[in-house]
Protein backbone atom coordinates (compact mmCIF):
# COMPACT_ATOMS: atom_id res chain seq x y z
CA UNK A 1 0.00 0.00 0.00
CA UNK A 2 2.62 2.60 1.22
CA UNK A 3 4.68 1.90 -2.09
CA UNK A 4 1.46 2.83 -4.49
CA UNK A 5 0.93 5.96 -2.23
CA UNK A 6 4.72 7.04 -3.10
CA UNK A 7 4.35 6.09 -6.84
CA UNK A 8 1.34 8.17 -7.53
CA UNK A 9 3.05 11.10 -4.94
CA UNK A 10 6.20 10.94 -7.87
CA UNK A 11 3.69 10.70 -10.63
CA UNK A 12 2.21 13.98 -9.48
CA UNK A 13 5.33 15.92 -9.19
CA UNK A 14 6.63 15.13 -12.78
CA UNK A 15 3.06 15.84 -14.18
CA UNK A 16 3.38 19.44 -12.21
CA UNK A 17 7.22 19.25 -13.37
CA UNK A 18 6.29 18.75 -17.39
CA UNK A 19 3.45 21.67 -17.35
CA UNK A 20 5.40 24.39 -15.39
CA UNK A 21 8.64 23.69 -17.91
CA UNK A 22 5.63 23.93 -21.09
CA UNK A 23 4.46 27.48 -19.49
CA UNK A 24 7.42 28.88 -17.32
CA UNK A 25 8.69 28.45 -14.05
CA UNK A 26 7.03 30.34 -10.68
CA UNK A 27 9.22 32.80 -8.87
CA UNK A 28 11.75 30.75 -6.58
CA UNK A 29 11.10 34.62 -4.54
CA UNK A 30 8.75 36.76 -2.91
CA UNK A 31 8.56 40.23 -5.83
CA UNK A 32 7.11 43.35 -4.88
CA UNK A 33 4.73 44.67 -7.57
CA UNK A 34 4.62 48.75 -7.95
CA UNK A 35 2.14 50.19 -10.31
CA UNK A 36 3.66 53.23 -11.73
CA UNK A 37 0.66 56.55 -11.29
CA UNK A 38 1.74 58.94 -14.30
CA UNK A 39 1.03 62.49 -13.01
CA UNK A 40 1.21 65.80 -15.43
CA UNK A 41 4.46 67.93 -14.34
CA UNK A 42 3.29 70.72 -12.12
CA UNK A 43 3.76 74.57 -13.31
CA UNK A 44 6.86 75.96 -11.12
CA UNK A 45 5.60 77.44 -7.73
CA UNK A 46 6.64 81.58 -7.62
CA UNK A 47 9.90 81.65 -4.94
CA UNK A 48 9.30 83.05 -1.87
CA UNK A 49 11.46 83.57 1.18
CA UNK A 50 8.78 82.66 3.64
CA UNK A 51 9.23 78.77 2.34
CA UNK A 52 13.27 79.07 3.24
CA UNK A 53 12.47 80.99 6.92
CA UNK A 54 9.32 79.90 7.84
CA UNK A 55 8.98 80.86 11.12
CA UNK A 56 12.57 80.43 12.08
CA UNK A 57 12.83 83.41 13.29
CA UNK A 58 10.36 83.09 16.02
CA UNK A 59 11.89 80.06 18.05
CA UNK A 60 12.88 82.01 20.66
CA UNK A 61 9.63 84.53 20.93
CA UNK A 62 7.09 83.97 23.56
CA UNK A 63 3.83 83.36 21.65
CA UNK A 64 1.42 84.05 24.17
CA UNK A 65 1.11 87.02 26.84
CA UNK A 66 2.06 85.48 30.97
CA UNK A 67 -0.35 86.52 32.75
CA UNK A 68 -0.21 88.35 36.45
CA UNK A 69 -1.09 84.93 37.82
CA UNK A 70 1.59 83.28 36.72
CA UNK A 71 4.01 85.79 36.90
CA UNK A 72 3.40 85.71 40.72
CA UNK A 73 3.15 82.45 40.68
CA UNK A 74 6.72 81.84 39.06
CA UNK A 75 7.78 84.56 41.59
CA UNK A 76 6.90 83.75 44.94
CA UNK A 77 5.36 79.98 44.09
CA UNK A 78 1.90 78.76 45.42
CA UNK A 79 0.98 76.56 48.10
CA UNK A 80 -0.27 74.33 46.02
CA UNK A 81 3.02 73.71 43.83
CA UNK A 82 6.27 75.25 45.00
CA UNK A 83 5.97 77.86 48.25
CA UNK A 84 8.82 79.69 47.92
CA UNK A 85 9.01 81.94 51.27
CA UNK A 86 9.60 85.21 51.53
CA UNK A 87 13.17 85.31 53.62
CA UNK A 88 13.96 88.17 56.04
CA UNK A 89 17.22 90.05 55.02
CA UNK A 90 19.49 89.59 58.36
CA UNK A 91 22.64 91.71 56.31
CA UNK A 92 20.88 95.26 56.96
CA UNK A 93 23.37 97.69 58.18
CA UNK A 94 23.36 101.72 58.93
CA UNK A 95 25.36 103.59 57.22
CA UNK A 96 28.00 105.88 59.03
CA UNK A 97 27.71 108.94 57.17
CA UNK A 98 24.14 109.60 56.73
CA UNK A 99 22.05 106.83 58.83
CA UNK A 100 20.40 105.46 55.84
CA UNK A 101 19.83 100.98 55.51
CA UNK A 102 21.57 99.47 53.36
CA UNK A 103 22.86 95.60 52.97
CA UNK A 104 26.22 94.68 53.75
CA UNK A 105 29.14 94.50 50.78
CA UNK A 106 27.01 96.88 49.00
CA UNK A 107 27.10 101.16 48.76
CA UNK A 108 24.49 102.85 50.36
CA UNK A 109 21.95 104.17 47.98
CA UNK A 110 21.88 107.76 49.36
CA UNK A 111 25.29 108.32 49.78
CA UNK A 112 25.18 106.97 46.01
CA UNK A 113 22.74 109.55 44.99
CA UNK A 114 24.40 112.23 46.20
CA UNK A 115 27.65 111.29 44.39
CA UNK A 116 25.76 110.93 41.36
CA UNK A 117 23.76 113.80 41.34
CA UNK A 118 27.12 116.22 41.98
CA UNK A 119 28.81 114.18 39.48
CA UNK A 120 26.08 114.64 36.62
CA UNK A 121 26.22 118.21 37.22
CA UNK A 122 30.28 118.08 36.58
CA UNK A 123 29.96 116.25 33.48
CA UNK A 124 27.05 118.80 32.22
CA UNK A 125 29.15 122.21 33.01
CA UNK A 126 32.25 119.73 30.74
CA UNK A 127 29.61 119.64 28.22
CA UNK A 128 28.72 123.21 28.10
CA UNK A 129 31.86 124.47 28.33
CA UNK A 130 33.84 121.98 26.24
CA UNK A 131 31.32 120.84 24.10
CA UNK A 132 30.91 117.06 23.24
CA UNK A 133 34.00 116.72 21.56
CA UNK A 134 36.52 113.59 22.87
CA UNK A 135 38.15 114.67 25.72
CA UNK A 136 41.88 113.71 25.75
CA UNK A 137 43.44 116.58 28.33
CA UNK A 138 42.92 116.18 32.04
CA UNK A 139 39.81 118.46 33.34
CA UNK A 140 40.54 119.80 36.95
CA UNK A 141 37.28 120.79 38.59
CA UNK A 142 37.27 124.15 40.39
CA UNK A 143 34.43 125.27 43.06
CA UNK A 144 33.75 128.73 44.39
CA UNK A 145 36.58 130.08 46.62
CA UNK A 146 39.27 127.39 45.49
CA UNK A 147 42.33 128.41 43.93
CA UNK A 148 44.82 126.89 41.45
CA UNK A 149 47.26 124.61 43.71
CA UNK A 150 51.04 125.93 42.90
CA UNK A 151 52.45 123.22 40.46
CA UNK A 152 54.71 123.74 37.82
CA UNK A 153 53.85 124.88 34.65
CA UNK A 154 54.75 121.26 32.76
CA UNK A 155 51.60 120.04 35.28
CA UNK A 156 49.21 122.58 33.63
CA UNK A 157 49.90 121.79 29.85
CA UNK A 158 47.10 120.27 28.35
CA UNK A 159 44.68 120.62 31.07
CA UNK A 160 41.28 121.95 31.26
CA UNK A 161 39.84 124.21 33.82
CA UNK A 162 35.65 123.80 34.65
CA UNK A 163 34.80 126.46 37.31
CA UNK A 164 31.55 125.51 39.18
CA UNK A 165 29.58 128.68 40.75
CA UNK A 166 28.77 126.60 44.00
CA UNK A 167 31.36 125.59 47.28
CA UNK A 168 32.60 122.13 47.37
CA UNK A 169 30.32 119.93 49.28
CA UNK A 170 31.93 118.46 52.42
CA UNK A 171 31.44 114.95 51.19
CA UNK A 172 33.06 115.65 47.45
CA UNK A 173 36.92 115.27 47.76
CA UNK A 174 39.32 117.12 46.20
CA UNK A 175 40.93 114.33 44.56
CA UNK A 176 38.59 110.86 45.37
CA UNK A 177 41.74 108.50 44.85
CA UNK A 178 43.95 110.38 47.17
CA UNK A 179 43.98 108.75 50.30
CA UNK A 180 43.15 110.71 53.51
CA UNK A 181 45.82 112.88 54.93
CA UNK A 182 44.75 112.07 58.77
CA UNK A 183 47.10 109.51 60.78
CA UNK A 184 44.62 106.29 62.06
CA UNK A 185 44.54 106.61 65.83
CA UNK A 186 47.12 104.07 67.59
CA UNK A 187 45.19 104.03 71.36
CA UNK A 188 43.42 101.36 72.58
CA UNK A 189 41.39 103.53 75.02
CA UNK A 190 37.79 103.70 73.95
CA UNK A 191 36.04 106.43 75.74
CA UNK A 192 32.14 106.34 76.43
CA UNK A 193 31.60 109.10 73.95
CA UNK A 194 32.89 107.38 70.94
CA UNK A 195 31.01 104.52 71.35
CA UNK A 196 28.53 105.46 69.07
Amino acid sequence: MIPRLTHIVQLMKNVERNLFHMFGYPPKELALAYVHDYKPATPAKKFSINDIVGDGFLLAVPKFRRTTERKLKRKFGSPEYVWKMLVPKNNIKVCETCGHHHEKGRLCEHCYSKVKAETEEIQAKIKEKLGINPIEHDVVVLYQGETLPDEPKEFWKGKRIIEMKKERPQWFSKNLLQKTTQKPSKSTDVKPTDLA
